[in-house]
């Protein structure tokens, strides 16, 4: 049996988007900053896998929805920003080296087996040095939980 090229050609196109990674956000500095939090390096649930300064940003696609907390629109782009807590003078604590960078992308046709999200990790906030290999289970796993928000933890702060 003979496949028309027209199918040929729709399969290996859809195959070929649907393996495009999340990019690195470069510029994601000078997005939005949804807010800032600290996770203790040791000694709270979360310490191994997210312990130290968090810093959230989101692109100027998903600011709107970021606002009224739903319904973000296929282009988004959400950035965690995850650095290590140095001690300073005086017993303050300030950024220390970036432990990871981590992004959602919102693509519903893309990403629809994890709620129209992609995910990507990357060390040291190095763009050749993605980490995610199960975005369902190392990250989607736990978005699920959102799901009233459109899987986004963070939450405006006027």
């Amino acid at each position: 049996m003979r496949l028309p090229v027209a199918a040929v050609m729709l399969v290996v196109s859809a195959l070929a988007h649907a393996a495009e990674p999340v990019p690195f956000p470069d510029g994601y500095r000078n997005w939005t900053h949804v807010k800032s939090m600290v996770i203790p390096e040791s000694g709270h649930p979360l310490s191994n896998a997210f312990g130290g300064i968090h810093h959230v940003y989101v692109d100027d696609a998903g600011v709107a929805a970021l606002k009224v907390g739903k319904g973000y629109p296929d282009g988004t782009v959400l950035v965690f920003d995850l650095l290590a807590v140095e001690p300073a003078d005086g017993g303050a604590s300030v950024e220390g080296e970036r432990k990871f960078v981590a992004v959602m992308m919102k693509d519903s046709d893309r990403f629809a087996a994890t709620g129209g999200w992609g995910f990507e990790a990357f060390a040291e906030g190095q763009p050749s040095k993605p980490t995610v290999k199960d975005a369902d289970s190392e990250c989607f796993a736990c978005h699920q939980t959102k799901q009233s928000r459109d899987y986004v933890y963070s939450e405006w702060r006027p």
